[in-house]
């Protein structure tokens, strides 16, 4: 895939495109999980740690939201979105092998949570992300070594 990914800090003139991008990619399985889907419950999952948001770009064009949380020893994946007509392209597994390539040369764990009702969790178990908790929603998932076999994301 010979694309440039690029991310640029999101800001307030965002809200639009995050709220469509999160209703669109997010409510199914929140759906699904039954929980709240209405606008104020999407615009508080968007505001959540609004500081570390980063609209994905493709070739310049927005193509889904990353945030991400990083600290000491943690690199923490809060939300990935990427737009339902880009999904299947490899970007998010791109997205993903870059940040695992990154955290492994600070030796750093890498930690996100997925809903249950989210079939992106086969993508983070492709990766050597494992379960290491669970709540009656999501599964807490973990990737701590193995990451010499990532170089090729980091291409």
């Amino acid at each position: 895939m010979n694309t440039a990914i690029t991310y640029r800090k999101a800001t307030e003139n965002d809200i639009d495109y995050l709220l469509d991008l999160r209703t669109k990619t997010m409510n199914p399985h929140y759906s699904a999980s039954h929980l709240p889907t209405d606008r104020e419950a999407t615009l508080q999952r968007i505001l959540y740690q609004f500081d570390k948001a980063n609209i994905i770009l493709l070739n310049n064009e927005p193509v889904g939201l990353l945030k991400i949380s990083r600290t000491g020893h943690k690199t923490e994946v809060l939300q990935l979105q990427i737009d339902p007509g880009q999904q299947g392209k490899g970007l998010g597994k791109k997205i993903l092998g870059n940040i695992l390539t990154e955290s492994s040369a600070e030796e750093k764990t890498v930690s996100l949570s997925v809903l249950k009702t989210n079939k992106a969790q086969h993508l983070y178990t492709s990766l050597g992300f494992k379960t290491v908790n669970e709540d009656e929603h999501s599964f807490f998932m973990e990737f701590q070594g193995g990451f010499e076999s990532l170089s090729p994301f980091s291409r």
